[in-house]
């Protein structure tokens, strides 16, 4: 049985470069050989029609549709050249979409320029035009996150894996903002296993016949950032909202302007929701979100609620104060910002004091690159762990690398 929480948040069954969607439906297998197919209209919405089969230009074999997102689709594709399997974002065939792909492209190019973009984002092999479809070639990965949680049934990853998943995110992020580069839409869909391999082990939960259900681990914690088509360059103009609503930072929702912290925070709740299972911040609507921002950090900073937005201003009442639960849209509103635990409730205490410094409220003093000197890996368990352990462990000669479970 899934977590009996609703998941209020649309869903694409996939959005990236992976593999491990559900199987596609069937359709005629044609088109031999490298010839391409005869030309057909894209459907209403701009995606391109294609059967099983079929070739995307003379290189690439298409297999199977790996998932469909705003965006346009992922084929998985046999490669003749290489002779390996591939990931396809088939761009759809409309000037926004058209124009964010060139973007991405950019961004994936800038991070591939440094050898360490290898092991932290999804690599490009190349790109092309195709009937007015921008293609980008990426490397086949393994499935989401999210997908992951999804298929265990929303039961949370052990804390060991949740920390190193932690430690490999924030150098990934760390990376990027080093290029002057933020994400802005970092979220599990948007991270990627390397590999598919799995093992089952037995779960915490048992069914109404009190038998024993088990979930899968995967086998390798080794994870990579996709989706960079909403990437911002720190030198040019944003747009003022940004982020996918459940990972999105006060300073957005307030009106202030954002900047790097906004990644930092999305990593918060990202640790989080891999803790419990569940999305931490699960609305829809501003106010409501501040309040359960209030619920589970405290109260928001007095100088950003007076340097809020005009239209943030209505969020509060005389003396700074959130009004709530009076401004509620519902009796339902408030429960589900009642049911909220605090941080400490949420998360192990082994990686407590990294979610508070992460999940900061305050975006000045939240946790930035200049200060994440626990990226390295002794430094990161000196800093997560010195509080934690009971054991005199030398930590400066503890190597913490990407490691098989």
């Amino acid at each position: 049985m899934e977590s009996s929480r609703s998941r209020k948040r649309a869903r694409q069954d996939w959005d990236g470069a992976g593999a491990g969607a559900p199987p596609p439906t069937e359709r005629a297998v044609v088109a031999r050989g490298g010839a391409s197919p005869l030309w057909r209209d894209d459907d209403r919405d701009g995606h391109y029609v294609f059967d099983l089969g079929e070739n995307l230009n003379r290189r690439y074999k298409i297999l199977s549709k790996m998932g469909e997102g705003t965006f346009g689709r992922v084929l998985e594709c046999w490669d003749r050249e290489t002779r390996e399997y591939v990931a396809i974002k088939v761009v759809r065939s409309i000037r926004k979409y058209r124009d964010a792909a060139m973007i991405e492209i950019d961004v994936l190019n800038r991070l591939a320029e440094n050898e360490r973009y290898r092991s932290l984002c999804v690599q490009i092999q190349g790109w092309f035009d195709y009937r007015n479809h921008i293609c980008i070639v990426f490397e086949k990965l393994g499935p989401s996150l999210y997908d992951f949680l999804k298929r265990n049934r929303y039961q949370p990853f052990p804390v060991e894996l949740v920390r190193e998943f932690g430690r490999q995110l924030l150098e990934s992020v760390a990376y990027m903002h080093e290029l002057r580069l933020i994400h802005t839409d970092l979220k599990p869909e948007n991270i990627l296993l390397v590999s598919s391999e799995y093992i089952k082990v037995p779960g915490s939960k048992k069914n109404s016949q009190d038998e024993m259900h088990f979930k899968c681990l995967p086998k390798s914690s080794a994870i990579k950032l996709i989706d960079f088509g909403s990437t911002a360059f720190d030198n040019q103009e944003h747009s003022s909202i940004v982020s996918t609503r459940h990972y999105r930072a006060p300073e957005i929702i307030l009106g202030l302007g954002w900047s790097f912290p906004c990644d930092i925070w999305s990593v918060g709740c990202i640790l989080v929701e891999l803790c419990s299972g569940e999305a931490l911040f699960q609305t829809h609507e501003n106010l409501e979100h501040l309040a359960m921002m209030e619920r589970v950090l405290g109260p928001l900073p007095e100088h950003m609620i007076r340097k809020a937005s005009s239209s943030a201003q209505k969020y509060f009442r005389r003396g700074a104060r959130l009004n709530w639960p009076e401004g509620a849209v519902s009796r339902e509103s408030i429960r589900a910002v009642k049911k909220l635990d605090r941080l400490k409730v949420l998360v192990p205490s082994i990686i407590f004091f990294l979610v508070m410094l992460i999940l900061n409220l305050n975006y000045i003093s939240r946790l930035q690159n200049k200060n994440m000197h626990f990226l390295v890996p002794q430094s990161y368990l000196l800093l997560v762990l010195s509080a934690t352990s009971k054991r005199n462990t030398k930590h400066r000669n503890v190597k913490f690398k990407n490691r098989s479970i």
